[in-house]
């Protein structure tokens, strides 16, 4: 077994890697005496191990290391952006392909929200791509019934306060007055929980309506409803720095993308009203494939 502090990585690190579960439902793993490490169980995730040391799961050993995923997912409405809900009701990997490798999400959507969700295998990855710290502006078309003015969204440019809870400035603006609803571009850099919902209603503004079209770089463009896409080693390089080691023989060209055939702009109750001169980009990327484990379910 490898030197506790002065060699390798942290057993809870190296398992979120594997693939095997986020980090912290890694350290619960280990604590409820699932670990074990050269045959000895674990009872606390404060060791650091090395490729030398052999790593079991539940009396199995861990997969090598997988090279860092990320796929583009649009979520539809009414799918709980977790493991395992409590309350039953279906969640967003309940309708993934099969074929899927166990994944995470990057942040969430709420029950009733849609659109782009990213997943990756990579536990490294998700906790990068959450912080607000990278900048990324995270940008959702909503619906909401009033009929604002620009002055109604002050607060929210500003940075508003809502039950003692401050959030950051958003960009906010209003694309079109659509009957008893009004149609707006919000843009965030944050993922607090319910924050436009919140937001919007503390000036008035009741949402029905929230679809997110973009995450930082990547795009929804007409990723149909519950479709997947992978995006490819390229783009994970150019855009995130992440390099992936080349496959040894060439792979042969992938299916279309998974999912129903309906496209984003078609979406039920209606298409999401365009603006004048926006056409959605379609983010570099290729289906998803080949076999790998169901999620882990966070205990």
């Amino acid at each position: 077994m490898s030197d506790t502090e002065k060699t390798g990585d942290r057993i809870a690190k190296v398992l979120s890697r594997a693939g095997v579960a986020s980090r912290r439902d890694a350290e619960r793993m280990i604590e409820a005496g699932r670990v074990a490490v050269n045959g000895k169980r674990l009872t606390s995730p404060a060791l650091n191990v090395t490729d030398a040391d052999t790593i079991t799961v539940d009396g199995k050993p861990i997969a090598a290391r997988e090279p860092v995923r990320l796929w583009r997912y649009h979520k539809p409405a009414g799918l709980v952006t977790s493991a395992r809900d409590e309350k039953g009701r279906e969640t967003i990997f309940d309708k993934l392909p099969a074929d899927m490798p166990r994944v995470m999400s990057v942040g969430r959507l709420d029950l009733n929200s849609e659109g782009l969700l990213l997943l990756t295998n990579d536990g490294a990855l998700k906790r990068r791509l959450e912080l607000p710290s990278t900048g990324w502006v995270r940008k959702y078309r909503v619906r909401a019934k009033g009929q604002p003015s620009e002055e109604t969204f002050a607060p929210l440019r500003q940075g508003i306060v809502v039950d003692g809870e401050r959030f950051q400035p958003m960009a906010v603006e209003i694309d079109r007055q659509q009957g008893a609803n009004v149609w707006l571009t919000i843009g965030l850099r944050e993922g607090r929980n319910r924050e436009i919902r919140r937001a919007l209603g503390a000036v008035g503004l009741d949402v029905n309506r929230l679809l997110r079209v973009s995450y930082g770089p990547f795009q929804l463009g007409d990723l149909a409803r519950g479709g997947v896409e992978e995006i490819r080693p390229k783009v994970l390089r150019d855009q995130l720095g992440i390099r992936r080691e080349p496959e040894a023989t060439p792979a042969a060209r992938p299916p279309k993308p998974t999912g129903p055939k309906s496209r984003s702009r078609t979406l039920s109750r209606g298409a999401v009203p365009q603006k004048s001169g926006d056409r959605p980009v379609r983010g570099p990327s290729r289906p998803a494939g080949g076999k790998g484990r169901k999620p882990t379910p966070k205990r």
